[in-house]
């Protein structure tokens, strides 16, 4: 990941001034580009990465499903951590030095080469807990981002340079100590990913302490938005196999309907309260952006969750799962509360007038979590509470603008 402050000056690169060939220096773009928005070539990465996501939301499901929740779930923050680390580096990347040659492109697909090897790797790491395709993977894309590093530092001087070589180095070390998920001994593993993830973090925070790069605000928060659609959107595909399938082995359907309804309800609750506000006004200093891309975390992992809580739900609705209906329930619940929370601490609230607007999703986390407890409408009712502080949340800004 990288951040920027609005009070550096601009770089004086644009795409209409840079060598056309099919080798071009990689340069900083400009912070100040008009039009910017998501590649071709973006758009088809997160696609791929989302397969990877895929594999982690299925093996949760089973996990879940099997009365094994607090192992899974520690398996699950683990991949999930992996894929959304590497998704974030390209993406923070490419917005700062993307400049779109020949070799750009070969390098940004032998990253999603990467993220297929793991993907591969993930049901070993769930059942067998065996990490060694996960980490061949990470190495694949890992490599692929330090070469993209050292190319621009070739082409930058000074605090640039300097910055850029940093993060080559700090995700090469980073890289090194990852290895210790194949050498240490299984009950090591979940502290050295502890220790992991904290230094991994801190790679940008050093990298740019004297020069932020130069990504592109309205970019970033595109960016952000799209991957966050194409996993609600996995989510709803993952909850219509669950139901189809169910459908295709159960005449009654009563029991899986309100699953079904309330599903689709929370998710599309989930997309409007995530773009009813701009997410890129709020990314106007470095802080701001460490805090907004890091805490993107919760959200792309609860949104995923979602899904394979629906599958769960609906595997419990149908007897194949070896849990009770109220873990079920939460197996659903929880993710839904976490996503509303952890987007209302990152951006909604920041353009919310009075105690009642600021206080609709915190208020609507804490009542879909007491859902579980209403037994077979559980996850309707989370369903409905969800639409239900949609309508309230536009029909307080409505009067607000009214009378403004």
């Amino acid at each position: 990941m990288t951040t920027s402050s609005s009070s550096e000056p601009e770089p004086t690169r644009t795409p209409e001034a840079a060598d056309r060939g099919p080798l071009r220096r990689m340069t900083a773009r400009a912070k100040g580009e008009a039009h910017r928005v998501a590649s071709p070539l973006e758009l088809f990465f997160d696609l791929c990465f989302v397969v990877a996501v895929a594999q982690g939301g299925v093996q949760l499901v089973h996990a879940v499903a099997e009365g094994h929740a607090g192992t899974g779930i520690m398996y699950y923050a683990m991949i999930f951590f992996a894929i959304w680390w590497a998704w974030m580096n390209f993406t923070w990347f490419a917005s700062a030095y993307d400049n779109d040659d020949a070799l750009y492109r070969f390098v940004t697909l032998l990253q999603i080469a990467g993220v297929l090897v793991l993907a591969a790797g993930v049901s070993r790491a769930f059942q067998d807990h065996d990490f060694l395709f996960v980490w061949l993977g990470y190495v694949i894309m890992r490599l692929a981002m330090i070469t993209q590093w050292l190319r621009a530092a070739r082409s930058a001087g000074g605090a640039e340079r300097r910055m850029a070589l940093r993060y080559a180095g700090g995700v090469l070390l980073c890289q090194v100590g990852w290895l210790g998920l194949i050498v240490l001994p299984q009950s090591a593993r979940p502290w050295l990913f502890l220790v992991m993830v904290l230094v991994e973090l801190a790679v940008p925070v050093f990298a740019e302490r004297h020069v932020p790069s130069a990504w592109h605000p309205h970019h970033i928060a595109e960016r952000y938005g799209l991957f966050t659609i194409i996993v609600l959107g996995e989510t709803i595909a993952a909850a219509t196999v669950a139901v189809k399938s169910a459908a295709d082995k159960h005449e009654e359907l009563g029991a899986l309907l309100p699953i079904a309804v309330g599903g689709l309800l929370i998710v599309f609750a989930a997309w409007w309260v995530y773009f009813v506000v701009p997410g890129h006004e709020h990314l106007r200093s470095q802080r701001q952006a460490f805090l907004w891309g890091y805490g993107h975390y919760l959200i792309f992992a609860s949104a995923a969750a979602i899904g394979a809580g629906l599958e769960v739900a609906v595997e419990q609705a149908i007897g194949e799962a070896h849990i009770s209906r109220l873990a079920a329930s939460a197996a659903v619940a929880l993710p839904t509360a976490l996503f509303f929370l952890t987007v209302w601490a990152l951006h909604s609230r920041h353009y919310k007038a009075g105690i009642a607007e600021q206080l609709i999703l915190p208020t609507t986390s804490l009542l879909i979590i007491v859902c579980p407890f209403l037994g077979e409408q559980a996850v309707l009712v989370a369903g409905i509470v969800a639409a239900l502080a949609v309508v309230v949340g536009v029909t307080l800004t409505a009067r607000r603008t009214v009378k403004a």
